[in-house]
């Protein structure tokens, strides 16, 4: 089991849910509460700090004591933020939730970080979720700078380029927040206010 001390969570928040005509996920409230505090209330138990990969409402974010990063090169998808994430990172594992997932915490990580020394990228009954993963730090800052050189964008290509295996979590299934439909079955719903 990975000492709190040594992971950060990164919310992976910067994409641009066309599906949902732009809404900005992170702030698509459930039970009252935003997705993106949800994630990061869910995972303290086990992380020492969060970050945010956001490339808008960045001072929205800072209100609720998040640090949010914009990507360092844009346009290259979930890839622009790992990479924003990794350069930000000061602890040597970054474990990775995309905002739009429903259901995380403490067992995905331990699952993940029980897969050996070099992390992991979770599967759940849906198939891999490749931005549910566990990285070392420092070879992720090394694989996301020669993606990038290389206009190489795939998260997965990456992934197998360092190795990872993937950890399926039988009868479980992570969610996430796509088309309208979803925002329903999950009882979600667009914040009307900041």
């Amino acid at each position: 089991m990975l000492d709190r001390s040594a992971v950060t969570l990164g919310i992976l928040a910067g994409g641009q849910a066309t599906r949902l005509g732009g809404l900005d996920k992170a702030w698509l409230l459930r039970e009252g509460v935003p997705q993106v505090l949800r994630l990061a209330a869910a995972c303290v138990p086990v992380c020492a700090t969060v970050l945010v990969s956001a490339n808008r409402d960045l001072p929205r974010h800072a209100a609720h004591g998040l640090v949010a990063l914009p990507d360092r090169q844009p346009g290259c998808g979930p890839l622009g933020g790992l990479d924003a994430l990794a350069a930000a990172c000061a602890t040597p594992w970054l474990f990775t939730l995309p905002v739009d997932m429903l259901e995380a915490g403490a067992p995905l990580l331990h699952g993940l970080a029980a897969a050996g020394r070099q992390g992991a990228v979770a599967r759940d009954d849906e198939g891999v979720q490749p931005l549910v993963a566990l990285y070392r730090v420092d070879a992720l800052r090394t694989a996301t700078r020669a993606a990038l050189a290389a206009g190489a964008y795939s998260v997965k290509a990456l992934q197998a380029a360092l190795g990872l295996p993937v950890v399926t979590f039988a009868g479980q299934r992570f969610g996430n927040l796509n088309t309208p439909a979803d925002l329903l079955a999950a009882g979600c719903r667009a914040d009307g206010g900041h």
